[in-house]
């Protein structure tokens, strides 16, 4: 069990999200960063669907009830157990009434703390994540406050690791954080004129403090359609870049709806979503189109390499 002592106003539980419902209208939700909320997973053996606690905006403290494995993975929030500084991307046992504290990131934008057999908030529609727009999953539907408490499912492997591991995980460099971000084209990539596709390419967009769990708004030109375009309502995922009348893009995250009726440039590659979130309010990013076979290499190897360190925290216990 945690008391959560402190937390800003966007820390949710999050599993890997609720799939299969968005023909009825219900959005994923999900981590922003579904690869560091994997790899806390990873690195305590747990089940890949364990839910885990997203940190968005600082300072976060819980105190702990009872010992518990636990992982810190994402933005380098300058984490510290009863004062005492901790490695990111580590996992290690913290111990009943023991204080984890979280600050404003070094970099990055979002932080995860995932505990060995998950949090325990009941399953809706098959998963433990939150819908803030929805209002259901999580805690109640609702962001973590000041005096919740959150317990545990069970932990078989509580007790048979105490030494803190890194399993050979590499935290995201300052160069990879802001390498280019992976495209494909979308539906309506011809319908965009020449010097769009160029400017999506060459400019360094800014991530707009509009921005939020449904989508990025990114500040810079305006990108133009070769001919004015009026779509019906249509089905879109998170990744996807609509681009509005204004012409500035949006990338839409994993609290996005599940239909939209404007023109789409491209979409984010899976692989590559984390850099979206990671990437704070204010910050620059940019982006590269590759081809289908080079996303499906991407999300190939980002999936081998947390198997790797799953495997890694299995033999260790």
């Amino acid at each position: 069990m945690i008391e959560v002592l402190a937390t800003g106003a966007m820390s949710t539980v999050q599993d890997p999200g609720r799939h299969g419902y968005r023909r009825f209208g219900v959005g994923v939700a999900g981590p922003l960063d579904p690869l560091a909320a994997h790899i806390g997973n990873a690195m305590l053996g747990n089940d890949p669907k364990c839910a885990c606690i997203e940190i968005v905006l600082f300072p976060f403290r819980v105190r702990f009830t009872e010992d518990c494995r636990i992982a810190l993975t994402g933005a380098d929030a300058r984490a510290a157990i009863d004062g005492t500084p901790v490695w990111p991307w580590w996992s290690l046992t913290v111990h009943a009434g023991q204080v984890l504290s979280l600050q404003a990131p070094r970099d990055g934008g979002v932080a995860y703390l995932s505990m060995g057999g998950g949090v325990d908030v009941p399953e809706v529609l098959g998963s433990r994540s939150t819908d803030l727009k929805a209002g259901f999953g999580g805690l109640q539907g609702r962001p973590l406050r000041k005096g919740d408490s959150l317990a545990c499912l069970e932990d078989a492997c509580l007790g048979t690791r105490q030494r803190p591991r890194g399993f050979g995980v590499r935290p995201p460099s300052a160069a990879e954080a802001g390498a280019a971000i992976r495209v494909l084209p979308a539906a309506e990539w011809d319908q965009f004129t020449d010097e769009a596709h160029t400017l999506l390419v060459t400019h360094d967009w800014k991530v707009s403090p509009n921005s939020n769990r449904i989508g990025v708004r990114l500040e810079g030109p305006a990108l133009a359609m070769r001919r004015k375009v009026e779509l019906l309502s249509h089905g879109i995922v998170p990744g996807v870049i609509q681009v509005p009348p204004s012409g500035l893009p949006i990338v839409m995250q994993c609290d996005a709806q599940t239909s939209g009726g404007y023109p789409k440039i491209a979409t984010v590659i899976e692989a590559d979503q984390w850099r979206i979130a990671q990437t704070p309010l204010g910050g620059r990013l940019r982006f590269e189109v590759i081809t289908l076979e080079q996303a499906q290499a991407a999300w190939d190897g980002q999936r081998r390499y947390v198997e790797a360190i799953r495997q890694a925290a299995i033999l260790a216990q």
